[in-house]
């Protein structure tokens, strides 16, 4: 499949947020379900492209694939990234375009966008345990594990931590 990574726009925030928003609710990804606070966040895509970096995934037609946000470092949206590294977040693909190489098509993008910044030596990231399409594009791409790194959202919510030197 023909996919372009590149700028979120103004009229696709919306869009992109209700994929983010779905990918996360489908998946059994958010610790209270369809009353997650947590929703909120994934679907204001406005707030993100102005503090971050949106990237889209988008087919030959136009069409929406899904999206990621790309933090740079000392960026307030960062979780874990420390002051030489980038990080990236939600991470989401629309159903209809899963396995089609959309993921990994925006993992890559963050990758060059990182390599591409003078002073970042790793890229980093949290992920659930259950993800486990997104742990193999991961472990595909050279991200090790980083299980001293690993935390919680909120009690009871794991995340594991990944690391790409760069």
């Amino acid at each position: 499949m023909d996919i372009s990574i590149r700028a979120v726009t103004p009229t696709e925030h919306r869009p992109l947020g209700e994929i983010t928003a779905h990918a996360y609710l489908d998946d059994g990804l958010l610790h209270f379900g369809a009353d997650d606070p947590y929703l909120e966040l994934l679907r204001d895509v406005p707030r993100r492209a102005a503090e971050a970096e949106v990237l889209v995934a988008a087919g030959a037609d136009g069409q929406l694939l899904g999206g990621v946000t790309y933090v740079s470092p000392g960026n307030p949206w960062a979780d874990i990234a420390g002051p030489d590294e980038a990080e990236f977040r939600m991470l989401a693909v629309a159903r209809e375009a899963r396995g089609l190489g959309t993921g990994e098509a925006l993992v890559r993008a963050c990758i060059d966008r990182a390599r591409g910044t003078e002073g970042i030596a790793r890229l980093v990231l949290s992920t659930t345990p259950d993800m486990h399409g997104a742990h193999r594009i991961y472990r595909r791409l050279g991200f090790v594990r980083t299980p001293e790194r690993d935390w919680e959202a909120v009690p009871g919510l794991p995340l594991l931590t990944y690391s790409l030197s760069l």
